[in-house]
């Protein structure tokens, strides 16, 4: 998967064509960002995506996750920010109630047992 990585000084309108390119090519693109400035950036570039996506019928989602960089010989921690098209995603949520192991919830796994299911 294509990595974009976003920095404080980033324009976000550029971060967003990068951004809807690589959805529109492959469905999902990751972009890691170290900082608050640079996180600012790219939430702003997400946005920006969005419209450029919508038109087209495209419409994203953004997943954060924390992992673990090194820069310059460092380990820092970054954020790593999925945006994916809602359509690879999971269309119906389910949820689940580990209390009685059995799926509560909307989704076509519901009659599964917990056992069935894969995170």
């Amino acid at each position: 998967m294509d990595v974009l990585k976003v920095s404080s000084k980033s324009n976000p309108s550029s971060v967003a064509g990068a951004m809807a390119g690589v959805v529109r090519q492959r469905g999902a693109v990751e972009v890691q960002v170290v900082g608050a400035g640079a996180l600012n950036q790219a939430v702003k570039a997400v946005a920006i995506a969005r419209g450029y996506l919508a038109p087209s019928g495209v419409d994203v989602v953004c997943i954060p996750t924390f992992v673990d960089v090194m820069i310059d010989g460092e380990s820092r921690t970054a954020l790593r920010l999925l945006i994916e098209d809602r359509a690879g995603s999971h269309p119906l949520p389910l949820t689940v109630d580990l209390r009685d192991g059995v799926p509560v919830g909307t989704g076509a796994d519901v009659a599964s047992p917990v056992e069935g299911i894969t995170a």
